[in-house]
């Protein structure tokens, strides 16, 4: 997925962060994302999950797949481990990027107790 990527049908096709003008915004995240994982040496799913692990102890993330081989790549985050000193970096570096889009449909985002 890059900048130039559309959506015209499937689940994505219907959230605002995937439209074409939000996706061209969107795009610092995924590619801070792909640095981090590549400094860490694991996927950029196995780096989210080890972000979120690394939030606080209690934090259990709860992926969502179909897919074995998706499965074993997010079970792999629970083995990179982030410093503290580098999740004070990624969440500096995080800190600086503004998203468009909301995360999910007007329908849903209606239903969502705020």
């Amino acid at each position: 997925m890059d900048e130039n990527s559309r959506f015209t049908t499937g689940r994505l096709s219907t959230l605002p962060q995937f439209t074409p003008e939000a996706l061209k915004h969107n795009m610092p995240l995924p590619r801070l994302i792909r640095s981090w994982a590549e400094r860490k040496q694991c996927t950029m799913s196995q780096f989210a999950i080890a972000w979120l692990l690394a939030q606080a102890p209690w934090i259990a993330p709860i992926p969502g797949t179909t897919n074995p081989a998706h499965l074993d790549d997010f079970l792999g985050g629970a083995a990179v481990s982030l410093t503290p000193e580098e999740l004070e970096e990624f969440e500096r570096e995080y800190g600086g990027i503004t998203l468009m889009g909301h995360r999910a449909d007007a329908f849903t985002e209606n239903q969502i107790d705020k």
